[in-house]
């Protein structure tokens, strides 16, 4: 009984595994996007702060120089709960508001960005589009041109093309940018191409301003770009996700640091994922929309996460013990011809979407690292799930003062 309950669990997680490979083929083809719209949207560009003295300097100065009219964007730098110089490094900047949030029992950029918002509409002056950025990120000049295009053509909800400002830092910082070169190219670009919904990652995200206030914020959870993100999906309002506009972001150099990111973001996809994923998916199969039933995918992935380290887990538990007569691996019934070559295409993921990123060759040194930093997540996973109600939002220290001229040369 219990071989054909764990042959069922395989089979239902196999087959969720090969959709989402079968959608990485869409992802091979890339149209590049246009700017065939003057600029003429106005922004509100807002920048999440928490005690972020050593970096956010280096980020007012970026989106100073935008390539986009002065007078069609301002710069709105969130201090939230904040105990260093922040407050007085955005200060030193003419024409850039400080906009100073204490509520030490509320803390997160949620709940941050909420209040944020309903400061901005309390202004005289209104706006065309939200953008919201980390303090850490460097942005490229050209952002707001693509920004500006897609709100002209229609788009509500945009993300922008997330990469790490700080690869070459450690094994883990190269980690986490090989992670996004995959999920960019082989994650977000397919459901582009396929006029799925994409998903927000958090930073580099651009909203219709009446959207917002016709929706309200109301994403206060630890992963508040999934949370808006379904909230979008669920109404209809399916997130773009632009290539062009790069956004760079900064990693945790340590595994510490990593993990402890990392952790906070499945405590609140496991919190997103028990609210959201069966009524999304029931409302995906009653509308017979695939866009809602893939979204109701992709939010459950934190389970495909945690379903996978307990059945290999089993399984191998099973080898040792046993030499594997108790528990029948699903992949062992497949024929040679069909094993090899899917489990040739599931490694040689990771070096194709770094060759169509056109990264520096040294990184490729990286993969066996990128490996380990992978089965990481097997562990904070389980943690995660087990501790999926501690909604204690965790900072992650940045200090990494870089340019973007700095990041751009060494693209290069």
């Amino acid at each position: 009984m219990f071989n054909t309950i764990m042959l069922v669990f395989q089979i239902v997680f196999a087959l969720l595994g090969l959709y989402q490979l079968f959608l990485t083929f869409f992802g091979w083809h890339r149209k590049k996007e246009d700017l065939s719209h003057p600029p003429q949207k106005s922004f509100a560009l807002l920048v999440a702060a928490h005690n972020e003295e050593q970096v956010v300097g280096a980020l007012i100065e970026n989106l100073l120089k935008m390539k986009y009219p002065r007078e069609l964007f301002d710069i709105f730098v969130i201090c939230d709960n904040c105990t260093d110089g922040t407050v007085d490094v955005v200060n030193s900047y003419d024409g850039v508001h400080a906009c100073v949030r204490t509520n030490p029992s509320q803390r997160g950029k949620g709940f941050a960005v909420e209040w944020m918002l309903k400061e901005l509409w309390k202004m005289p002056k209104s706006y065309d589009g939200v953008a919201i950025f980390d303090a850490d990120n460097l942005v490229a000049t050209d952002f707001l041109q693509y920004m500006n295009n897609d709100l002209c053509n229609g788009s509500r909800v945009i993300q922008g093309y997330l990469d790490t400002k700080n690869p070459n830092d450690s094994w883990i910082s190269s980690a986490n940018a090989i992670n996004y070169w995959f999920c960019n190219r082989l994650w977000q670009l397919p459901r582009t191409n396929l006029k799925l919904a994409n998903f927000l990652g958090g930073t580099g995200m651009c909203f219709d301003a009446k959207l917002l206030k016709e929706m309200g914020w109301g994403a206060t959870s630890l992963v508040e770009d999934l949370e808006f993100t379904v909230r979008c999906i669920q109404r209809g309002i399916y997130p773009k996700f632009n290539f062009e506009a790069k956004v760079y972001d900064e990693k945790p150099i340590t595994f510490q640091a990593s993990a402890r990111q990392r952790l906070r973001w499945m405590q609140g996809h496991f919190d997103v994922t028990r609210k959201y994923m069966l009524p999304l998916l029931w409302q995906g199969i009653k509308e017979r929309s695939m866009t809602k039933i893939d979204a109701a995918l992709y939010v459950f992935n934190a389970y495909n996460y945690l379903a996978g380290f307990f059945i290999a887990a089993i399984i191998w538990g099973d080898i040792f013990l046993s030499g594997g007569d108790n528990v029948t691996s699903v992949y062992n019934m497949l024929p040679i011809w069909l094993s090899i070559p899917y489990m040739a295409y599931v490694f040689v993921q990771i070096p194709l979407s770094m060759y169509m990123a056109k990264v520096d060759w040294k990184l490729y040194l990286r993969i066996p690292t990128f490996l380990l930093f992978t089965l990481s997540w097997w562990p904070i996973t389980v943690h995660a799930f087990f501790t999926q109600n501690n909604k204690t939002w965790s900072h992650t220290e940045h200090t990494r003062v870089i340019r973007l001229e700095e990041v751009q040369s060494k693209q290069l």
